[in-house]
């Protein structure tokens, strides 16, 4: 039941204006006597405000101060999805106990409303304890029966295709398969899974193939090491382009073996020589130079070298010594997903270790299920699956994101419960770990000495792009610039989003659309997009978002002065200091020096601040106040506190 101001003061035997006062400085917005308040607000405040008489004082509801303690001591372990009334028990104390310290610090909180980062630091420090969040173990425990007695066998070697656009990685790939997907592959029903079994002569090799799959660069960004050997091609008639810088960059920090595949070196202008000298300024020496890198001259086209290609693959994978553990529970790492039509959800999975059967329960990120069916890179229905083996995969409760690991557990059940915890865990999580956007954007970047702001960049026509690019170029200094990580022409599609979604990107669009999957992908992954109609526009909103990545400069302000009269010890803090604001305000929390003669003899923070009895945010100019400094013993009656703050000025390119 509601309830009006006036009747709730005549009930807390208050005047109304005093509790009107009260009920603003919790944030309420009440104007008179006659504002309503809902019954769980009222609930709170009568919790609060409620004096009982005399005779009952001991069943008085304590409210929360610093001088309460808790039953419990040492760190208190609570679930990152508990709430409000979880937290309150596991501190020992009333839910509505627990709800008024809060209302008091100007939070409005619900009995069933969960916990968030906020929260337990301000509870943290109102009851002086330590709160430890524990949260699922996103690793699934091994739990294989033949555990110490497992057999290491040898595995085909897993080999990426990677290199610039057009440089020939699925034709060469084609030509090892003796197919022509290239061709065939906008129709019929073969499904293009990005992963290939090749049977040779002298063993078996995985192949992957990256050329647009956007759901590789997640998965390299996301860490899933899946590769032995990288194939880096690059054309003879072309030489070292921006991806394949990229290509070598992630080959070698995920420390892989490369080699070198110089194609299209039937043309009149292939240089191998200029090839090999590109790669050598990145670290590539060939072979014949000294250098470690295998170099083998190939055309796709003609196939040409091929067989030299394969045999430096064999050879380079038997000095690996690659093997794997076949007799357990499977495990592996998903290549990319989709969602059928017919099917439902469906992922390739790159088999790592154990072998796969058709019922085997399974967890993959925040999906789980059970092998409903199993497909070959052939379309062939297949009943096991071994180490190296890509397999398409059916019976996925969702479409899990590519390099999530993939772990066959017990049940369905352990594997339903599983994936709960972990969405779980990112629900509590969330809020803490925010997107790149061109609005705060120096905030969310990492440190480092070169600053980067991703650019995905999609226009309507090929002259816009180029002269978009060119003025993106034209911005920032040496020590700020844009990267545009891909450019293309068309509307922004889910391929956009997931490169974004890979390399905290923002994405630009100039005179294009958004297809609808894309936009519900960008707001499911909250990535920043942004559509425009005027070039100037982009450049001048960019040259603002790379101003927040400059360092910042920072100019002193000062807030208030306070003079130190009496000092005297107190139980909580030790030595407190009796003052008189002369100047400003001082606040709690607040970063002041002490200054005595004129000199500063110490810097702190105020971690206490008084009046008369009563803890107050802050305390302006004509009032005493008591004040506690941090880790400060050294006071006299006589210095000067000085709170100031850091104001941070806004730089210019």
């Amino acid at each position: 039941m509601s309830m009006r101001v006036h009747e709730l003061a005549k009930r807390l035997n208050m005047e109304i204006k005093d509790l009107i006062v009260e009920l603003k400085g919790l944030g309420l917005d009440v104007k008179s006597g006659l504002n309503v308040l809902d019954k769980e607000t009222a609930t709170h405040v009568i919790d609060l405000f409620y004096t009982p008489s005399e005779e009952k004082k001991e069943e008085k509801l304590i409210l929360p101060s610093e001088e309460i303690s808790l039953p419990h001591e040492g760190i208190i372990s609570i679930l990152s999805s508990s709430t409000i009334h979880n937290l309150a028990e596991s501190l020992g104390i009333k839910t509505n106990a627990l709800i008024a310290a809060l209302m008091k610090k100007g939070f409005m909180v619900t009995i069933n409303q969960s916990i968030t980062a906020e929260i337990i630091r301000l509870i943290e420090n109102i009851y002086s304890v330590q709160i430890g969040i524990t949260a699922p173990v996103f690793e699934i425990e091994e739990k294989d029966e033949h555990q110490g007695e497992q057999i290491l066998c040898p595995r085909p070697p897993v080999v990426t295709i990677m290199g610039h656009v057009d440089h020939g990685k699925t034709k060469l790939l084609d030509a090892i398969r003796e197919t022509n997907v290239v061709d065939g592959e906008s129709g019929g029903i073969t499904q293009h899974i990005g992963a290939y079994k090749v049977k040779l002569p002298a063993g078996e090799v995985t192949f992957l193939d990256t050329p647009g799959h956007e759901a590789f660069t997640a998965m390299r960004s996301r860490g899933a090491q899946i590769t032995d050997i990288v194939v880096l091609v690059v054309a003879a008639d072309d030489g070292v382009m921006p991806q394949t810088e990229e290509a070598i960059d992630h080959a070698m920090a995920a420390g892989v073996t490369i080699m070198v595949a110089v194609n299209k070196i039937d043309l009149p202008e292939a240089n191998s020589d200029k090839i090999k000298a590109q790669l050598a300024d990145h670290g590539l020496q060939p072979e014949e130079w000294g250098g470690k890198t295998i170099f083998v001259e190939v055309s796709a086209k003609k196939k040409i070298g091929l067989d030299r290609l394969l045999e430096m693959l064999l050879l380079e994978a038997e000095l690996l010594e690659l093997k794997a553990v076949y007799d357990c529970t499977a495990s592996g790492t998903i290549i990319e997903a989709r969602l059928d039509k017919g099917w439902g959800p469906v992922a390739t999975v790159l088999i790592q270790k154990g072998t796969l059967q058709i019922g085997d329960a399974f967890v993959a990120g925040l999906s789980w299920g059970r092998v409903r069916a199993m497909f070959d890179d052939k379309g062939v229905k297949i009943k096991t699956a071994t180490p190296s083996t890509p397999v398409e995969v059916l019976g996925f409760s969702g479409v899990p994101a590519a390099g999530d690991i993939f772990k066959v557990v017990s049940t369905e059940k352990e594997a339903k419960q599983i994936a709960t915890q972990r969405k779980d865990v990112i629900a509590f999580e969330k809020p803490l770990a925010a997107r790149i956007t061109l609005d705060e954007l120096y905030s969310q970047i990492q440190q480092g000495v070169l600053k980067e702001l991703n650019i995905i960049l999609k226009v309507d026509v090929a002259g816009s792009l180029e002269v978009i690019v060119d003025s993106l170029e034209k911005i920032g200094t040496e020590k700020v610039r844009i990267r545009v990580i891909h450019k293309g022409i068309g509307d922004i599609n889910e391929s956009d989003v997931m490169l974004a979604d890979a390399s905290n990107a923002v994405i630009i669009g100039f005179h294009v659309g958004i297809d609808i999957g894309a936009k519900r992908l960008s707001e499911e992954k909250e990535i920043d997009v942004r559509i425009y109609t005027v070039i100037y526009k982009i450049i001048e909103e960019l040259t603002e978002a790379l101003v927040g990545l400059l360092e910042p400069k920072y100019k002193e302000v000062l807030l208030g002065i306070a003079e130190i009269r009496d000092v005297f010890r107190a139980s909580k803090i030790g030595t407190a200091a009796g003052s008189f604001v002369k100047e400003g305000r001082i606040g709690r929390n607040a970063t002041i020096r002490l200054k005595r003669d004129g000199k500063v003899i110490s810097e702190a923070k105020i971690v206490s601040l008084r009046r008369f009895k009563d803890d107050v945010t802050e305390v302006v100019a004509g009032f005493e106040c008591g004040i506690g400094l941090e880790g400060v013993t050294d006071i006299k009656s006589g210095d000067i506190i000085e709170s100031y703050t850091m104001e941070k000025i806004k730089q210019t390119l």
